[in-house]
């Protein structure tokens, strides 16, 4: 893809997960991270049909007590580093979002960001080949 066929986002767009039934989610574009992550409250472990899975209590909304839950299938675990420099091992799944007219499958670590202004980061893997940033404005790719 060259560099003129890439959407342009802002630093903070509107995701929308098809499998999560269809919530939209505020999104800071986070250059500086590597991985996505989406905030979730809970997570329990589970086993399904002898694989890992996850059901995960989601605040989809800023200022908002409401409870999404659902469950995915763990797709890795890895070790994070946030932006303190404190590394936690984080359950990794992997879902589809829709941002602008794109929808694409995401990365996406869990941790609880209850106390950070937006609910998920966009970092470089999701961003890489498909848009690039205009740090000066927001919500490019429409509300």
């Amino acid at each position: 893809m060259t560099e003129h066929s890439l959407g342009i986002v802002g630093w903070r767009e509107w995701g929308t997960f098809p499998e999560i039934g269809n919530e939209r989610v505020k999104i800071k574009v986070d250059t500086g991270a590597k991985t996505s992550c989406l905030h979730a409250f809970k997570i329990k472990p589970f086993q399904k049909n002898k694989q890992k899975w996850v059901r995960v209590w989601l605040h989809p909304e800023q200022d908002s007590d409401r409870e999404v839950v659902c469950e995915f299938p763990v797709f890795d675990r890895r070790a994070v580093s946030d932006s303190g420099g404190h590394v936690t091992n984080r359950y990794v799944i992997q879902t589809p979002i829709i941002i602008g007219d794109q929808q694409f499958d995401i990365e996406l670590t869990l941790t609880n960001r209850d106390n950070m202004k937006f609910r998920m980061l966009l970092g470089r893997r999701a961003l890489e080949g498909r848009f690039l940033v205009n740090s000066a404005e927001s919500y490019l790719a429409g509300e």
